[in-house]
């Protein structure tokens, strides 16, 4: 059951029942509920699931002053039922305290260090890049879903990082590790969609866990991906050379030699599996679905690939792909992607956070372990700062002169403390990917661009693209 009340400025408020029509979310589309009950309660108010006490936070302001004034006591990991019954607090995404501490910590100066090695992630991503093109040359021109070859290009990125290699996009294993990423995260993101089990799950998980249905699917999809990754740690360990680490599982394994004598160590294979996962979990499928927006917006929108292919051809031209540094010439193309990032709002309602300790918010005290939803896309659409914020622009991103031009309210990756570890990669893979398959190819859809439906094929944690063909006519 959902309650909220107004901020009445004492400790966390008593709860009155706002007027819904049925006891769980709407199954179609969840992200507007929470704006719907802020124009009601205001930007901070608060709803029960089951008998768990939630606040949630909207607008731009609200979700700064939480993740960015108040980073330290906003830096906790809320609870999830549903993922807490797979993880069970371990891992880098989702782990609190000391643990999250020391994995991530680790994971930032890994990533870092990847970057500047032998192999840079630069040049791992320009290599899979080109690998995606040669796929989507396959097409001819035909039409075709682009969801798969995306998803696995993308996905190969983070096996570059995991596993120091790539895998053939037709290779089982990895297809198999790859459906069920896309699975686990359809089924997670319905815990708060699509029908009651998933929904009471996240009321009343010490009941749902015995009683069979859809939110039990979920545990096959992980094992699936935990073998995938144990595989490679097992393989890794029998190769690995403590002097020349190859990928982030190397690193980690010798850092759990090195840590071996301490007994509060959170370097062991537990956290190495799980925070590998967390890995594919969270830069394969953000990537990946900003991606397969992005390309149905330019078929929505002509004019606006056709801008981007004329700063393309300006800037890198035809005779070499496009590179990092390229990106400060492309400030049109750099405020596309920003665009379609804040339009596609992939994930809406963020991950929940906890406040680590008592706290003063707005007038309100928050008790220590109080779960919060920082709404992200309540910051993405703020009108206070995008002046039509459902309408795709963007000239969001765009100066007076045609320069690029930052928003505070932009919080795709989130904000604080917990702010995405991979936003440096993520951002470097949506640039080179996206700009080099329109430097070789004219996007068109089968369908007249004013029939293409824009609306999500499921809103929940996550906002998924819908399904489309798209034709790649090769420029």
């Amino acid at each position: 059951m959902c309650q909220s009340v107004r901020n009445t400025h004492t400790e966390l408020p008593s709860l009155k029942r706002p007027h819904l029509q049925r006891p769980f979310f709407p199954s179609s589309d969840l992200h507007p509920f929470p704006l719907q009950l802020r124009d009601k309660y205001g930007p901070v108010f608060t709803v029960l699931l089951g008998s768990r006490r939630v606040v949630v936070l909207c607008g731009h302001e609200a979700v700064k002053e939480a993740l960015v004034d108040h980073a330290e006591e906003f830096s906790g990991r809320g609870g999830m039922p549903t993922l807490d019954r797979i993880f069970h607090g371990y891992g880098v995404i989702l782990a609190n305290r000391e643990r999250w501490k020391q994995l991530r910590q680790f994971s930032v100066a890994t990533l870092r260090n990847l970057g500047m090695g032998k192999r840079t992630l630069e040049e791992r991503i320009a290599e899979e890049a080109e690998c995606l093109v040669e796929e989507i040359r396959k097409a001819r021109g035909s039409p075709f879903d682009p969801s798969r070859p995306i998803s696995h290009a993308v996905a190969n990125v983070i096996s570059s990082v995991a596993f120091g290699d790539r895998f053939d996009y037709q290779d089982q294993m990895f297809l198999m590790a790859a459906t069920s990423l896309t699975t686990l995260l359809t089924e997670v993101s319905a815990s708060l969609r699509t029908s009651p089990p998933p929904q009471l799950y996240e009321m009343f998980p010490g009941i749902m866990r015995f009683l069979p249905g859809p939110h039990n699917r979920i545990l096959t999809h992980v094992a699936v991906l935990h073998n995938f990754v144990s595989e490679r740690v097992q393989r890794n360990q029998k190769t690995l050379d403590p002097g020349c680490p190859r990928d982030y599982i190397d690193a980690f394994l010798i850092k759990m030699e090195e840590e071996k004598q301490n007994p509060q160590s959170e370097f062991h294979t537990k956290n190495l599996v799980l925070s590998v996962v967390h890995l594919f979990f969270g830069g394969t499928e953000m990537v990946s679905a900003t991606l397969r927006y992005g390309f149905l917006l330019l078929m929505k929108y002509p004019e606006v690939q056709e801008k981007v292919h004329q700063e393309i051809d300006g800037v890198v031209g035809r005779n070499r792909s496009p590179a990092a540094e390229d990106r400060s010439r492309m400030p049109y193309t750099h405020a596309v992607i920003h665009e379609i990032q804040r339009f596609s709002n992939i994930i809406p309602l963020g991950i929940p956070h906890a406040v680590i300790r008592d706290t003063q918010f707005r007038g309100y005290t928050l008790p220590k372990g109080t779960d919060v939803f920082c709404v992200l896309g309540s910051a993405l659409q703020d009108p206070g700062h995008f002046s039509d914020p459902e309408r795709f622009d963007p000239g969001n991103f765009l100066d007076e002169n045609g320069g690029f031009k930052k928003n505070h309210a932009f919080v795709a990756f989130s904000s604080g403390k917990r702010v995405c570890l991979g936003e440096g990669l993520a951002r470097m893979e949506l640039f080179l990917f996206f700009t080099t398959v329109l430097q070789r190819f004219t996007l068109q859809s089968p369908v007249d661009p004013q029939e293409i439906d824009l609306a999500p094929k499921a809103s929940g944690f996550w906002n998924i693209p819908p399904e489309y063909r798209v034709c790649a006519l090769p420029r």
